[in-house]
């Protein structure tokens, strides 16, 4: 009996056959249920020990070469750095079903939306496909049923059954069933593939074909089937002895067994002599290789024999000359027709001039996938251009057809585009402010992380130094330090300030804005606002704050018509106070946005009632080291704030010892300590924003309507990176 996973369960044959017909009803329950964060799917891939199920690739039949490259290519691949760098190639940012604007002007949203129920029809011959096709679906939000080959030994299930039990929430287990039975089961087959909404097929031609008869019309057939791969060799490159042994890594490498590996050796020639010379130098480097770490099977043994077979015959003809040893062989062709090889060490030499590649290639467009090309840099420009232009979906250089890079496509797409739909919401002057739709519907937050509560004097030792941008805190809480990011985060945070920007009131579409806040010495305020300001399109005069260029401060706000202002407290109430009669004679300043300082009730009454100014609202309640921490909404005043639930998880510790609920008995406490201290990633350990105390946020429930509420809390949490 086959043992299945099913949504958190280990069941048997007996239950999957009265369970396949309710997927649809699971579907429903699934979608409509609360969203899948890819940040939980991160996290719970960072959990997965691999080596674990070693003895499972042991028993599909894999020798320890091949494990530990699968291993090792696996653990790269769900790696954080690598599905963060995914997440934002595929599909834009982190929180992709974020229902959000695209351009701040306008109230229109866009998101990524899951299918519903994605099938995965995987393939003996690549252990990792069914792991890496799911967790794919899992972070574009679908229902998987993964149906895995009859050769799988339990690998695919016991990983995935490991990553759904990191996580506490239960949102991946819901949406994980791995099922093993052989593609013969017609009606399980029909069952399966009859509910769902796309299918994601890892074969051959004969298997795609199959599914595409057995779904419902309308369903979307992902089809990762076979692909031709090729080398391709200038004049002044195919005589390189290096050049060569990097061909040699490649047709060696996983047997030719990847899509990647090259099948055919292109020369850019129309003389066969050459090819002829070329096959003979390139089976003396194959001679020098190495064991095989995987032996054909009887079948694939025959066809092997057959195919230099042929070709031997053909020698009497003049067309081919066979060379062989006793792992490897080389069948040198003088025809350019591309054509497959049997594969394990197997490898055609062809001749192909430049000026034949559209007339030779282009019928076979829907089979390329990757040129190993080895060219001078003129001619590497041309030929790459040539064979794009033809259908070939990627090119790089002989030694790393089988390699890659974080975020490529695949077969010329991106994986969780085709996993999941892009849908758009246009709306009207209501939503002016609103930056995403989903605030008004929902406050969720992240699992708080099991982690302790860190003292605010040990928050920075918390930081990457190996960050890209440093930033130098401004010391309201003690001695000024630096903070470091990546530009990813910075990139994301600045996001973030843009949201918070138009939240509270600032309007891209018409807002003449200048940018007062303070420049250089690592300052971060200035760049901050300005990077949001540059994000929202908005009209933006980065003025700078000068406390000796008062004068022209105020003629330039005059000059430009400028009615909105970014800037400090203090700042602007001196300007006002030693420029008043000027701006008061101008009379265009209608909105000021301040962070950094206290901004007291009295000042703000002045300047509405002396300088008609209509609105004064905090920008943003930020820090240095923990980037945006809450923003005001319209309805928001005085130092209440919303929390940014996608940047920090809250949690609200004992306010006179400062304990989390999570861990009644801390260890080592032998005090109730001051205020000040964060859990996790999150903080407002040195906060220069818009009122609070250096370590005291004041966070507010997402709104709805006009209402708002407040708590004076100390935060804790977790960033959407580290």
């Amino acid at each position: 009996m086959n043992r299945h996973f099913w949504q958190g369960e280990w069941v048997g044959d007996k239950d999957i056959a009265d369970r396949l017909d309710t997927l649809d009803d699971r579907t429903q329950q699934v979608i409509t249920g609360p969203r899948l964060s890819p940040l939980v799917v991160l996290a719970a891939a960072e959990k997965l020990v691999l080596e674990n199920h070693r003895a499972a690739l042991v028993a599909w039949g894999l020798d320890e070469t091949e494990i530990d490259e699968t291993l090792d290519a696996l653990r790269h691949a769900v790696s954080r750095p690598e599905l963060e760098r995914k997440l934002k190639r595929e599909l834009g940012n982190l929180d992709p079903a974020r229902m959000v604007r695209f351009d701040f002007r306008t109230p229109t949203y866009e998101a990524w939306v899951p299918l519903g129920l994605l099938a995965h029809v995987t393939a003996g011959n690549a252990p990792a496909a069914g792991v890496l096709s799911a967790v794919e679906g899992l972070l574009s939000g679908n229902l998987n049923v993964i149906k895995v080959a009859s050769d799988d030994s339990g690998f695919t299930a016991d990983v995935l059954a490991e990553l759904a039990s990191h996580d506490q929430t239960g949102q991946i287990a819901a949406r994980l069933i791995v099922l093993r039975f052989s593609s013969s089961n017609a009606d399980w087959m029909a069952r399966m593939l009859g509910a769902a909404d796309a299918v994601a097929v890892w074969g051959g031609e004969e298997a795609i074909n199959g599914v595409t008869e057995l779904v419902r019309p309308g369903t979307r057939v992902i089809d990762w089937g076979p692909k031709l791969s090729f080398a391709y060799l200038t004049r002044d490159s195919w005589s390189d002895v290096d050049t060569l042994h990097a061909l040699a890594a490649d047709v060696c490498q996983l047997e030719q067994q990847a899509c990647s590996s090259p099948q055919v050796i292109y020369l850019d020639t129309e003389d066969p002599a050459q090819v002829f010379a070329f096959a003979e130098r390139f089976a003396g480097v194959l001679e020098l290789t190495g064991q095989p770490t995987r032996e054909p099977s009887q079948a694939e043994w025959a066809e092997i024999t057959n195919t230099v077979v042929v070709a031997q015959l053909e020698e009497h003809l003049g067309l081919t000359k066979v060379h062989t040893g006793e792992h490897w062989r080389v069948l040198a062709d003088v025809r350019s027709a591309l054509r497959t090889s049997p594969l394990y060490r197997t490898v055609w030499v062809k001749p192909l001039a430049r000026k034949q590649v559209t007339s030779v290639l282009r019928p076979m467009r829907r089979y390329l996938q990757t040129v190993g090309l080895a060219a001078d840099r003129p001619d590497t420009a041309a030929l790459a251009r040539a064979f794009v232009s033809v259908g070939v979906q990627r090119i790089t250089t002989p030694g790393s057809m089988l390699g890659g890079y974080s975020g490529e496509p695949h077969d010329g797409v991106y994986a969780l585009q085709r996993y999941s739909n892009r849908v758009s919401v246009q709306l009207d002057d209501r939503f002016v402010t609103d930056a995403s739709l989903d605030d008004l519907a929902e406050s969720r937050q992240l699992p708080v992380p099991p982690v302790s509560v860190t003292l605010k004097s040990d928050f920075e030792t918390l930081q990457d130094r190996s960050a890209d941008v440093y930033f130098r805190s401004g010391g309201s809480s003690g001695a000024p330090k630096l903070s470091a990011y990546t530009w990813a985060d910075w990139d994301e945070q600045m996001w973030v300030g843009a949201e918070a920007l138009l939240a509270t009131g600032l309007d891209p579409r018409h807002n003449r804005i200048m940018n007062l806040f303070f420049n250089g010495h690592m300052y971060a305020s200035f760049v901050s606002f300005f990077s949001a300001l540059e994000r929202m399109n908005a009209v933006q005069f980065p003025m700078g704050g000068e406390w000796d260029q008062l004068d022209a401060i105020a003629q330039a706000i005059v000059d430009n018509r400028v009615d909105t202002l970014l800037t400090a407290p203090s700042f602007v109430q001196r300007l006002f106070a030693e420029h008043g009669e000027q701006l008061k004679a101008y009379g265009g300043i209608r909105k000021i946005f301040y962070a950094g300082e206290h901004f007291g009730a009295q000042a703000i009454a002045r300047l509405r009632d002396e300088f008609g100014v209509e609105t004064i609202r905090s920008a943003a309640y930020a820090t240095v080291d923990a980037g945006p921490v809450g923003y005001q909404c319209q309805a928001s005043d005085g130092k209440v704030h919303h929390l940014f639930t996608g940047l920090h998880t809250l949690e609200i510790l004992d306010p006179e010892t400062d304990r989390s609920s999570r861990d009644p008995s801390p260890a080592g406490w032998s005090s109730p300590r001051t205020p000040g201290v964060v859990s996790g990633w999150s903080a407002t350990r040195s906060a220069t924003s818009a009122g609070g105390s250096p370590a005291t946020a004041r966070a507010a429930a997402a709104h709805r309507g006009s209402s708002c509420w407040a708590a004076p809390v100390t935060c804790s949490g977790q960033p959407r990176r580290r």
